[in-house]
């Protein structure tokens, strides 16, 4: 199934993504830095682009860089007075996004902030940034609950918030695993449903980057 899950996938994106050399570029990019190929696919990137679309998000909050794939789809999404800001801990992986960034005539739309997700989150609550209108949370997934409790401070009503690899090869069901990441997933999971200001939804995934999901959520105070 997993053959055809890819062949699929990959189907739909030639038909409805087609091939953008600029995201070839990136990605190229990514690899001969050593970049891990952790990015969202070619079909995730175009649905992340087509929700900030629908949104007509102005401005949006990127929890985790890596190579700028995802970063380059939100860039495209935005008119030319909307903003990008995006959050990585590695310094080597920002340089390299800011070089793919700049390659593709984007960058100044898109701010990235090295260090600790969680300082940079700390300081633009402090400093009253301005709300967002989507916020998407794809960095280490035991911080989860972290960044969801400084996105909704960074948040107002109506922005979307998602979360990125919460089903994990189905590894989110399994209450007592010792993987870090899974009780990450699994913390943030109980956060979305208990918060009374949210309403959120999980999607499962298959494709090229196997099988995995996303959370969507909705502010709604």
């Amino acid at each position: 199934m997993e053959h055809l899950f890819s062949e699929v996938d990959a189907y739909f994106s030639e038909k409805l993504v087609g091939n953008d050399p600029l995201f070839d570029k990136l990605l190229q990019n990514n690899e001969k830095y050593g970049l891990p190929p952790h990015d969202v696919s070619p079909s995730q990137g175009k649905f992340l682009y087509l929700l900030a679309k629908i949104k007509g998000a102005k401005r949006i909050l990127e929890i985790g860089t890596l190579g700028g794939y995802s970063s380059l789809w939100f860039a495209k999404a935005l008119d030319s007075d909307g903003q990008l800001i995006s959050l990585e801990f590695d310094s080597k992986h920002a340089a390299v996004a800011k070089e793919n960034l700049t390659a593709a005539n984007v960058s100044d739309q898109v701010t990235i902030l090295v260090g600790a997700a969680a300082e940079s989150l700390k300081h633009m609550v402090l400093s009253e940034t301005a709300p967002f209108d989507l916020i998407f949370i794809d960095a280490d997934k035991e911080n989860n609950s972290v960044y969801l409790e400084y996105a909704l401070k960074l948040a107002k009503p109506g922005t979307i918030i998602i979360g990125d690899n919460v089903v994990r090869d189905g590894a989110v069901l399994v209450a007592n695993s010792t993987d870090g990441r899974v009780q990450g997933v699994r913390s943030f999971v109980d956060d979305l449903a208990a918060h009374p200001k949210l309403s959120s939804i999980a999607i499962e995934t298959v494709g090229v980057k196997g099988y995995d999901g996303f959370t969507i959520s909705i502010v709604e105070f």
